[in-house]
């Protein structure tokens, strides 16, 4: 017959709870975080592994952005400030931008928005983004991708902003 005390397992203490010695200083999360939380951990016997929803995001936007026919990520005003952020000298794409994501222990689930480029089967292009996106996330983070949900916010048009320069000459020197 069990005892009370092996019938419920006690939570085991934070391998490291601080003082000194070369194992001294911050460690990441000692628990499993809870559902929604922004990071996850993949624990084997050698040690743990934490994803947080960045990591994710970026991944997904990344092979997201791999797919022809995708245009830009993001609604109107996500791309309006990433435009801005474009012109600033040294300033880096942001790859996570029109993802969400949510991480769980083991499963994530991911909102893409995008601008399709005009012509491309809108149909076939959200199903090209779930494959590369699952493919992308599952194979480098090891989580379980439950959805991928695409908003086409728009549509790109040739004619919106692909023109010659040469055909419209500065008007300053």
């Amino acid at each position: 017959m069990a005892t009370p005390a092996s019938a419920a397992p006690t939570p085991e203490p934070a391998p490291h709870s601080g003082g000194a010695g070369p194992e001294s200083g911050p460690r990441p999360l000692a628990a499993a975080p809870q559902a929604g939380s922004a990071s996850t951990q993949l624990v084997t016997d050698q040690g743990r592994t934490i994803l947080t929803d960045t990591v994710v995001s970026k991944i997904a936007g990344t092979a997201t952005r791999q797919v022809d026919g995708v245009h830009a990520l993001g609604g109107g005003t996500a791309r309006a400030v990433e435009a801005l952020r474009g012109r600033i000298p040294g300033a880096r794409v942001n790859h996570s931008q029109g993802v969400a994501v949510e991480v769980g222990e083991r499963q994530t689930a991911i909102d893409i928005g995008i601008v399709a480029d005009y012509g491309v089967p809108i149909y076939d292009l959200g199903a090209a983004i779930r494959r590369n996106v699952i493919d992308a996330v599952e194979r480098m983070t090891g989580l379980e991708v439950v959805e991928v949900n695409v908003t086409v916010y728009d549509v790109h048009l040739p004619t919106e902003d692909d023109f010659d320069d040469a055909e419209y000459p500065s008007r300053v020197q």
